[in-house]
């Protein structure tokens, strides 16, 4: 595929585009990353550097990939931590373009807005406009278990109850959703589920939860699911695959002792995605 990814960039370390990019090609995608900040770390270290880039700057780089000729080309514009409505805005006229060019072509969002234990850690305003305005007009969508109630309006702790939440997301227009960090009473303690709900059903993983969480994995689930089900068509066969490589890539990283995910010392793991886990259909 030819991927148009819009979201942030790193110097050292491995979040949104930085997190996204290498683990698409090493699948064999052409990826046209287009930059909303290039920080020099993740903000994850309390201190960082760089320029974030102007709203203008962003949509002045897009047309300039449309005026090769080529922005028809693309068959999914993929999208991560919106900073700002303003990029967002311009997130969604690219999804409108790309699509008006090619009707095939997908739009797949990680509505990044927080997490358990941390709340909701992005601008105010941000969460509504992902809820309101963005999530309806994405095909696929990879929020985790706290962004899910934050989308559905309520909170849920039984899978039957995860399960509706994405149905009534489903409703407002996203055809795939994949929730990560799911936590519900039927979980095992030490363990963590992966939930996939498309058209034709409802699948899940289950894989040990691994005493790290480094930024990044999110911008990296994302990417891989967006590929996978596209090349495959197949919501259990993404799931299955994407979550194999993401557990690879946080044993690596743990093995290695670091705060960056290992995406490079795990690059088999991506390429050729291990049978690590049981898909368990749900309905």
């Amino acid at each position: 595929m030819k991927i148009l990814s819009i979201q942030s960039s790193v110097a050292y370390g491995h979040v949104g585009n930085s997190a996204a990019v290498f683990p698409l090609q090493r699948l064999g995608h052409e990826v046209w990353p287009v930059l909303t900040v290039h920080f020099s770390n993740h903000t994850g270290y309390g201190a960082w550097r760089g320029p974030l880039l102007a709203p203008e700057d962003v949509r002045e780089v897009i047309a300039g990939i449309e005026d090769r000729g080529v922005l028809g080309e693309a068959d999914a514009v993929l999208s991560g931590y919106q900073g700002d409505p303003a990029v967002g805005g311009i997130v969604l006229d690219t999804v409108a373009r790309v699509k008006e060019l090619n009707p095939d072509a997908v739009y797949c969002c990680d509505p990044v807005m927080g997490d358990v234990g941390r709340g909701m850690f992005v601008r105010p305003g941000i969460p509504e406009f992902m809820r309101d305005t963005v999530v309806p007009r994405a095909d696929i969508v990879t929020p985790n278990h706290f962004e899910l109630d934050f989308l559905a309006g309520r909170s849920t702790s039984t899978l039957a109850e995860i399960l509706d939440a994405v149905d009534e997301v489903r409703e407002r227009g996203p055809r795939d959703v994949l929730v990560t960090s799911v936590v519900h009473g039927d979980v095992p303690e030490g363990r963590i589920d992966v939930v996939a709900v498309s058209e034709e059903g409802a699948w899940a993983v289950e894989t040990p939860l691994l005493p790290i969480t480094p930024n990044g994995c999110g911008d990296v689930t994302a990417a891989l699911y967006l590929a996978h089900l596209r090349t495959t068509g197949s919501a259990p066969t993404a799931l299955a695959r994407t979550t194999a490589s993401v557990f690879a890539i946080l044993e690596e990283t743990l093995r290695a002792g670091t705060r960056e995910i290992q995406l490079v010392a795990a690059q088999d793991a991506i390429a050729d995605p291990p049978a690590s886990f049981e898909v368990r259909r749900l309905r």
